[in-house]
C-alpha cells in the first residue's frame, strides 16, 4: 500500500488539527499575571575584594559607602560561618523599590513587601535601596547570610543545593534575621511576649507546618535562644547538621537532645523570660474597638482619621485575596465603602500599604494616597465618598515616595522622597505641579506631619544617631522639626538609642507632639509637650502599638484630638478610638532607656557573643582603602542556570516487532547575570533515532517588550492498520497459507522557526504577537506481518513513498487580561479573558478567533464563576483539521464518548457524535465554588495540608461547522455535520489540590436529556 502525496498531507493536517486542539484547551496556562519592565537600567560594575556590584547609582560615595559595608558585612558573617567565597559574590541594586519589582533576575513576581532576595544557583543577592539607611543596611546584612548558606551548601565536601530542602523556612530566615539584627530586637520580642501572653508559643515541629507563625520573627527568636544558650559557635554546625540529616536528627547528634526536648526549651525560655514583666502593665486597649476580626480579619493597619474626625481610612485584608483601601465613620467603625483596589481599579499595580499610610486634605473630603504604576509611585487623590478618582500625580523627579501629608491650606503635599538612595522630604504644589526639597543631606528622613498652622513639620530622622554613633549595630530614629519657611531642622534630643516614629502634631491651642517610642523596650504611645519640653506616656501595654513593621504608621490624630491606633495583640492588628484626653498621662524622664524587655532570650553571660559584638563594633570597622575599589563596563556572563533530564533504555515487542530504543531527555538554561537574556535548550529520544526531538530558544526581557526567538524539531507519530488478504510464503518445508496484515507507522516530523514578543501593559494587561514556519515531512514505514493460525510466523519492514513535504507559516496576536487571584484549587475573585487570532498559510490556508471571558465573584464562604467561550476555524483548510468536540470534559461534562454510560446517553437520546463536533464552538460555564478544607479565612473547615474545594456546575455548549448547518432538518446531513444539537449538564466536583503541583477533579455529570445516566469523570488541572 502506497500513501498518495494529498493523503500522507491530510493525515499530516490530521495530526497538526489535534495538536492544534489541544493547545485550544491549554490556553488557561496563557493567563496570568506579569511584571512589567517600564524601565531600562544601564548597569555598570563596582568590585570590592569580595563582590561585584551591579548598579546604575549615579552617586559615587554613596555606592562606595554600601559597598563598604558589604564588605563589613562580610567579614562579620564570615567570623561565624568560617566560610570563604572563592569568587567575587554578585549583587545587583535597584535605586528603589519600584525598579526592584522589574527585575529580571528573579523570574517570580515580586511583591510590595520583599525586601530582598538571594537567588541559588548564581547566589545573587538582588535588593533595592530602602528608604532609609538602616533599612538598606539590615536587607543587606539579611540577603549575605542566605549568600553564605547557599554558598556553604552549594561548595560543601558534603552538601549540595538540594540539602536546603531539609532547612525547614523559619530556620533560613530566622539566621538571616539573627545575623543581621541581633540578639536585641524590640520588634520580635513584641510577638513573643505576644506569644507568652496569650499561651501561644509554638513548637519548633509547629514552626515547620503552621503557616500562622511567622518565619521571620519565630525564627530570630529560636536562634538568638540557640546561641545565647550554647554560644554563637553553634550556628554553624547546627545549621550544616540540619541541612545534611534533618532537624530532629542534628538535635539530636549535635545537642544530645531528642527535638521535643530541644523545642520544651525554647519555649520555657520565652515563659521564664518575658513573664514576670507582664505585671504592671495594662493590655486592656483604651477606647473603642472600631472592627470585629470575624468581619474585617486580623489585618487592619495604617489607619488616617479626616481633619473633622469623621470619616478614616485604612488598608484592610477584609476580601481576602488582597489589602484593599476602605472608608469608614470614625465614631461607629460602620464600613461606608471601598476606597480603592486592586482587583477593581486594574490600573494600579499595587498599593504601597507595608510603611506608607495616606493623607485627608483639609476639608475630609479627599484623601491622597501611594500607589505603584508603570514603574514609579503615584500619588492618587479620591473624592472618597464618591468614589471619584480627582487626580493621578507623578511627583517629578521623585520616583519612589511614601507618607504623604497634605498641608493644613490644602496648597502643598510632603512626601518622604528615595532619589539615588537618599532620602529627604519633598513638598509638591497642587496648583504649580513644581516640586521643592525641604531637606538636602546624608540622613533619612521619614513620616512628615504638618502642625496645624502650617509652619512647621516634624518628622522622624536618624540624625542623631549617624552623627554619636549606632546603637547595638543600627540606626535609630530620633524626632525632628522642620521649619518651612526656613528650612531649618531642629533635633528633639529625647530617648536616644531607641527608635522614635509616627510623629503627629495633637490640635489645639498648644499642640503637641503624639509619636511612638520603643525606649523601654515595649511599643507605647507618648507625648511630648512643645512649650515645658516635657515627655508624658499614654499607654503601657504588655504588647504594643504597631503596623506590620516598626515603620508602618500606627496613630492617627484629628483636629479635635481623636486618636486611632493599631493595637497588636493574637498575631494581629486591631484599631481604637479614643479622645487624647481618656489617655492616662504619666510624666516620664527624657533619657530613660531599658533594652531589656527587647532582649531575646536567654540573658547568659558565659557565652560567646560574636554577633552581639560585631554589631556593637559595626561603627568601628576600618574602611577599607580607595585602591581597595574598582569600576567596569557590564558583562552579561552568561552561566548554566539549571540542568536536568533523565535517560533509559527498552525493548519493544509490540505489534510492529521486536526493537531496541532508548528513551531520556536533557534540558538547559543559560542566563546572565542580570536575566535580561534567556537560553534554553531541550533534548528528548523516545523510540527509535527518528523519534529525535529538540528544542532551542532564545528570550530577551531587557527592554518593555520582550521577544524572542526559538527553533524546534518534533516527531509526531500515528498509525494505521489494512488487512491485505491471503499471501503465500515459501519455505524448505513447502508453500504455506498465510494471512497478510499490514501495519503503517507515520512520523510527521516539524521543523519549525518561531519569533514571539509581548507587551505588559500594566502588571494583569498585556499584548502578545507572535509568528513561525513550519516545515512538515512525513516517514512511513511498511510492516507485513504474515500470521498462520493467528501466530506470527514472519514480519517484513519496508520504507514506503510518503510523497513530499509542505510548508506553514502562522501569525498570531492575543489581547490577554488577568487580575484573578486563586483560591485552594481554582480562581475566586477577580476576571480573566483573552482574545487572540492567529492565520495559517502556504500549506494550510485558514485562520482561527478565540474569545474566552472569565468572571469570579466571592462571597464569603462561596464563589460564583462563570466562564463564557468560544472558538472558531475558518478557511479554506478548516474542515481539513481534526474537529472540535464540545463533549471533551474540559468544557461540558458528562458527554464524554469514551465509555458505554455515555454512549448509552447519546443513543437514547438520538443524538449523534457529529452534532457535537464542528470548526466552530461555544461554550458557557456556571460554577458555585466552596473553599471545603484549606486556610482558616479561606475555607469551611481549617487544614493545614489537605486542599480541597467543593464545585456544584451546569456547563453547556454547541459546535458547529457553518452557521448554515442549524437550518437544517432533524438527521439531514450536509457533508460532514448534521444538524448542531446544544447540550448541557449539570453535577459536582471535588477539586483536590496535590502539594500544589497538580489538581484533581473528579465528577459526576447528569446531562441534561430526558433519559439520562450519569457518569464519573476525572480532570487533572485547576478549575478555569
Amino acid at each position: 500500500m502506497v500513501l498518495t502525496t494529498g493523503k500522507s498531507k491530510f493525515a499530516c493536517l490530521l495530526c497538526i488539527g489535534m495538536i492544534m486542539m489541544v493547545m485550544t484547551e491549554s490556553y488557561a496556562q496563557y493567563f496570568g499575571r506579569n511584571k512589567p519592565r517600564y524601565r531600562t537600567f544601564d548597569f555598570e560594575v563596582y568590585k570590592s575584594p569580595n563582590f561585584e556590584i551591579y548598579h546604575y547609582l549615579d552617586d559615587d560615595s554613596l555606592l562606595n559607602d554600601y559597598a563598604q559595608e558589604c564588605e563589613h558585612w562580610y567579614e562579620m558573617h564570615q567570623e561565624v560561618f568560617h566560610d570563604t567565597f572563592t569568587r567575587k559574590n554578585p549583587m545587583i541594586f535597584y535605586n528603589n523599590h519600584a525598579d526592584f519589582q522589574q527585575t529580571t533576575a528573579i523570574s517570580g513576581t515580586i511583591g510590595v513587601g520583599t525586601g530582598g532576595v538571594t537567588e541559588g544557583f548564581k547566589n545573587r543577592v538582588v535588593m533595592p535601596f530602602m528608604e532609609s539607611r538602616e533599612q538598606t543596611s539590615h536587607v543587606l546584612g539579611h540577603e549575605l547570610v542566605h549568600a553564605f548558606q547557599y554558598h556553604m551548601l552549594i561548595e560543601g565536601d558534603s552538601t549540595n543545593i538540594n540539602n536546603i530542602r531539609n532547612l525547614p523556612l523559619w530556620m533560613v530566615e530566622g539566621l538571616a534575621e539573627y545575623m543581621s539584627i541581633g540578639q536585641i530586637d524590640a520588634h520580635t520580642a513584641m510577638w513573643m511576649r505576644d506569644a507568652v501572653l496569650n499561651k501561644d508559643i509554638p513548637s519548633l515541629r509547629d514552626l515547620s507546618v503552621n503557616p500562622n507563625y511567622f518565619p521571620y520573627r519565630y525564627g530570630q527568636a529560636f536562634w538568638a535562644f540557640l546561641a545565647g544558650t550554647y554560644g554563637d559557635e553553634v550556628i554553624t554546625p547546627f545549621f550544616k547538621g540540619t541541612a545534611m540529616v534533618g532537624l530532629e536528627e542534628a538535635s539530636r547528634q549535635l545537642l544530645g537532645l531528642k527535638l521535643k526536648e530541644l523545642s520544651e526549651r525554647w519555649q520555657a525560655s520565652q515563659k521564664e523570660y518575658y513573664k514576670p514583666m507582664i505585671a504592671g502593665h495594662n493590655d486592656k486597649p483604651i477606647g473603642k474597638q472600631l472592627f470585629e476580626d470575624k468581619n474585617i480579619g486580623k489585618t487592619t493597619i495604617s489607619p488616617s482619621i479626616s481633619p473633622d474626625g469623621k470619616y478614616l481610612t485604612f488598608l484592610s485584608e477584609k476580601n481576602v485575596f488582597s489589602i484593599d483601601l476602605f472608608v469608614a465613620e470614625a465614631k461607629t467603625g460602620k464600613i461606608l465603602g471601598k476606597v480603592a483596589s486592586t482587583v477593581t481599579d486594574g490600573h494600579i499595580d499595587a498599593f504601597s500599604y507595608l510603611e506608607s499610610a495616606g493623607s485627608w486634605a483639609p476639608n475630609s473630603e479627599q484623601f491622597a494616597f501611594v500607589i505603584f504604576k508603570k514603574g514609579e509611585n503615584r500619588l492618587l487623590i479620591k473624592d472618597v465618598l464618591k468614589g471619584k478618582t480627582i487626580e493621578e500625580i507623578s511627583i517629578p523627579g521623585v520616583p519612589s515616595f511614601s507618607n504623604p501629608a497634605w498641608s493644613p491650606d490644602g496648597k502643598n503635599i510632603v512626601v518622604t522622597g528615595l532619589v539615588e538612595g537618599h532620602s529627604d522630604l519633598y513638598m509638591y504644589n497642587l496648583k504649580s505641579k513644581k516640586v521643592k526639597r525641604l531637606t538636602s543631606d546624608y540622613y533619612s528622613d521619614l513620616q512628615a506631619n504638618w502642625s496645624r498652622d502650617g509652619k512647621k513639620i516634624v518628622f522622624s530622622t536618624d540624625r542623631i544617631s549617624v552623627d554619636e554613633g549606632r546603637t547595638h549595630g543600627k540606626l535609630k530614629f530620633n524626632l525632628a522639626i522642620l521649619d518651612v519657611a526656613s528650612k531649618e531642622v531642629t533635633n528633639i534630643p529625647i530617648f536616644k538609642g531607641s527608635d522614635n516614629m509616627n510623629p503627629q502634631f495633637t490640635g489645639g491651642e498648644e499642640p503637641s507632639i503624639i509619636f511612638l517610642s520603643n525606649r523601654d523596650g515595649f511599643r507605647n504611645m507618648y507625648r511630648y509637650d512643645l512649650n515645658t519640653e516635657k515627655v508624658f506616656q499614654l499607654t503601657n501595654f504588655f504588647t504594643g502599638i504597631s503596623g506590620i513593621t516598626f515603620y508602618s504608621p500606627a496613630i492617627t490624630i484629628s483636629k479635635r484630638n481623636t486618636v486611632i491606633y493599631s493595637h497588636y495583640l493574637k498575631q494581629g492588628y486591631t484599631l481604637y478610638k479614643s479622645r487624647l484626653s481618656n489617655f492616662e498621662e504619666v510624666e516620664v524622664v527624657a533619657d530613660e532607656i531599658d533594652y531589656k524587655p527587647s532582649i531575646l532570650p536567654p540573658l547568659k553571660q558565659n557565652t560567646t557573643k560574636i554577633v552581639a559584638s560585631n554589631l556593637e563594633g559595626f561603627d568601628d570597622m576600618a574602611r577599607m582603602p580607595a585602591d581597595s575599589f574598582s569600576t567596569d563596563r557590564y558583562r552579561p556572563k552568561f552561566k548554566l542556570d539549571y540542568v536536568g533530564g533523565s535517560t533509559g533504555a527498552a525493548v519493544n515487542t509490540g505489534g510492529y516487532g521486536t526493537a531496541a530504543g532508548l528513551a531520556g531527555g536533557l534540558e538547559m538554561l543559560f542566563t546572565d547575570i542580570l536575566g535580561n537574556n534567556q537560553l534554553y535548550g531541550g533534548l528528548a529520544l523516545n523510540g527509535t533515532i527518528q523519534d529525535f526531538a529538540g528544542q532551542l530558544s532564545y528570550l530577551n526581557q531587557k527592554r518593555r517588550i520582550a521577544w524572542g526567538v526559538g527553533f524546534s524539531h518534533i516527531p509526531f507519530t500515528s498509525g494505521s492498520v489494512n488487512y491485505a488478504g491471503f499471501d503465500t510464503l515459501y519455505s524448505q518445508a513447502g508453500p504455506l497459507l498465510t494471512e497478510r496484515v499490514e501495519y503503517y507507522l507515520q512520523r510527521t516530523f516539524e521543523d519549525k522557526l518561531s519569533l514571539f514578543s509581548f507587551f505588559p501593559i500594566s502588571s494583569v494587561k498585556r499584548v502578545e504577537l507572535g509568528g513561525s514556519v513550519a516545515m512538515y515531512n512525513n516517514r512511513i514505514d511498511r510492516y507485513d506481518n504474515y500470521y498462520y493460525f493467528n501466530e506470527l510466523v514472519l514480519q517484513e519492514r519496508e520504507k514506503v513513498a510518503s510523497g513530499g513535504g509542505f510548508w506553514v507559516q502562522t501569525l498570531n496576536t492575543a489581547f490577554v487580561s488577568d487580575n484573578s487571584f486563586f483560591g485552594v484549587a481554582s480562581p475566586l475573585q477577580g476576571h480573566r479573558y483573552r482574545v487572540g487570532f492567529e492565520k495559517y498559510f502556504s500549506g494550510l490556508n485558514m485562520h482561527s478567533f478565540l474569545l474566552d471571558f472569565r468572571k469570579y465573584w466571592y462571597f464569603r464562604p462561596v464563589n460564583i464563576s462563570m466562564r463564557g467561550m468560544h472558538f472558531s476555524r475558518f478557511g479554506k483548510d478548516a474542515e481539513n483539521l481534526f474537529p472540535l468536540f464540545v463533549g471533551n470534559p474540559i468544557w461540558v461534562r458528562g458527554y464524554n464518548p469514551n465509555s458505554f454510560r455515555q454512549r448509552t446517553v447519546l443513543e437514547a437520546n438520538d443524538l449523534s457524535i457529529n452534532q457535537l463536533i464542528g470548526t466552530k464552538l461555544a461554550i458557557g460555564n456556571f460554577e458555585i465554588r466552596l473553599p471545603f478544607t484549606g486556610p482558616k479565612r479561606l475555607s469551611l473547615i481549617k487544614s493545614r495540608f489537605l486542599l480541597t474545594e467543593f464545585a456544584f456546575f451546569v456547563d453547556g455548549g454547541v459546535a458547529w461547522f457553518n452557521l448554515e448547518d442549524f437550518k437544517l432538518e432533524e438527521g439531514f446531513t450536509n457533508g460532514f455535520g448534521v444538524k448542531p444539537r446544544p447540550v448541557f449538564s449539570t453535577g459536582a466536583s471535588l477539586r483536590v489540590n496535590v502539594l500544589g503541583a497538580l489538581v484533581l477533579e473528579p465528577y459526576y455529570a447528569i446531562p441534561l436529556q430526558k433519559r439520562t445516566t450519569g457518569s464519573f469523570g476525572l480532570n487533572i488541572l485547576p478549575g478555569w
